[in-house]
């Protein structure tokens, strides 16, 4: 089976502009391909995931990886799918992103000189100082403002309050010249992005056609989402980032390990590097091996991002918790001055919002009247308790959220 028709089978392609010659080029292992990151963070997230773990799938196969990070684009954002128009980011604060994304893509993809090695493109290297004039003379002539307006890349701007600015309508000329650039600078013969890219991409395997009367290449990879349809990688506290630093590699553990049972094939299937034969075998366990199959997918994915010793540790803090002993020193920990809980303490609501276990105080009221939040495996049921220095246990207080949640205070010594 070649490296295309696993991705078939793995279910990651969604639309392909040519598929015979995509299939010819990927399965030798000719295929110079990039994939887009706007650096609007200074971590990737879950929702890049599917495209980091392709960029590894097809190195392996030995194709070529162009990362491209938008230090120009970024400053200007997609609008596909959005509502809304995106904030405005400084230089400095762009190029520290992208500084933050290539140290995390390392963990995917191998970079370096020589045949088959990962390389990363900055597009402010050649948008940022542009000449508008030559620009549009050069590639605007090229772009049909009608065909652009019935793509999928503005539908949701158009139509809403304040409408689409010709700031955001320009994005597309600009990837569709970020291919162009790549293709004619570094040989790159594909693009391959979200299923959501599909107009963008198009935009530049046309300009690369009208410019050089030379063939390019698409494919779109499906989002990740769950089986109701929606985007995977969020949480109460927001989205959940490969950074370490903003989601915790126990955090990320749980995230995987507590998704919804109808989704857990799936995403073997998708995400994890685990052998299709491998998967096939696991996918025919009985309901009653359930949460040993979630534990693999959550150990899997943990191991992918944040390394083995990492996923070993949040895998046995999670166990810990539900044998009632073991180590829970790898579990999300927050210390806190003493003096916050001497006499009346602190409300648990503004607590349990402080460490974003909830998304506001009305919902941790919420919680509480539904009796979801325990506290040293105590039921709460006073939306007014307060947390004072007698409920601590050895400086310690563990507080769960249903289920899936948990957290550990500990006073500072």
């Amino acid at each position: 089976m070649g490296i295309y028709e696993e991705l078939i089978e793995r279910g990651l392609i969604a639309q392909v502009t040519d598929e015979d010659e995509i299939k010819e080029l990927v399965n030798s292992g000719k295929a110079v391909f990039y994939i887009g990151f706007d650096p609007t963070a200074d971590s990737l997230h879950v929702g890049h995931f599917m495209a980091l773990c392709l960029m590894k799938r097809l190195q392996m196969a030995g194709n070529k990886p162009v990362a491209l990070v938008g230090g120009g684009t970024g400053m200007i954002g997609d609008p596909s799918g959005r509502n809304d128009m995106r904030n405005m980011m400084t230089n400095d604060t762009i190029d520290y992103n992208c500084e933050c994304f290539k140290k995390q893509m390392s963990r995917f993809i191998e970079f370096g000189e020589g045949e088959g090695k990962a390389i990363m493109v900055n597009n402010a290297d050649w948008l940022r100082d542009l000449n508008f004039m030559a620009f549009m003379r050069t590639i605007g002539v090229h772009f049909n403002v009608a065909t652009m307006l019935r793509s999928r890349a503005y539908e949701n701007r158009m139509g809403r309050d304040g409408g689409l600015t010709f700031f955001e309508m320009s994005y597309m000329l600009l990837q569709g010249y970020d291919f162009y650039k790549l293709h004619k600078d570094y040989g790159v013969n594909m693009q391959f992005g979200g299923d959501d890219q599909w107009s963008n991409m198009l935009a530049g395997t046309n300009l690369i056609r009208k410019m050089d009367q030379e063939d390019s290449y698409a494919m779109t990879i499906t989002l990740l989402t769950n089986h109701e349809g929606k985007k995977m990688g969020k949480t109460v506290g927001g989205a959940v980032w490969l950074d370490p630093e903003k989601t915790s590699p126990y955090d990320f553990y749980q995230y995987w390990r507590n998704i919804d049972d109808a989704d857990v094939n799936k995403c073997l299937r998708m995400l994890t590097f685990i052998p299709l034969d491998e998967i096939k075998e696991i996918e025919k366990w009985d309901d009653s091996r359930i949460n040993e199959k979630k534990e693999l997918l959550a150990h899997e994915l943990t191991e992918l991002v944040h390394g083995k010793e990492e996923a070993d540790k949040a895998q046995e803090a999670a166990r810990a918790l539900f044998t009632g002993g073991g180590d829970l020193s790898n579990m999300p920990t927050t210390e806190m001055e003493a003096s916050r809980f001497e006499g009346e303490g602190m409300g648990l609501v503004a607590l349990i919002h402080e460490l974003g276990l909830v998304s506001s105080n009305s919902d941790g009221f919420r919680t509480i009247e539904q009796g979801g939040l325990l506290v040293n495996d105590e039921k709460i049921t006073d939306k007014k308790q307060n947390v004072t220095l007698d409920m601590f246990k050895d400086d310690a207080l563990l507080i769960k959220k249903g289920k899936k949640k948990f957290h550990r205070v500990l006073l500072k010594k």
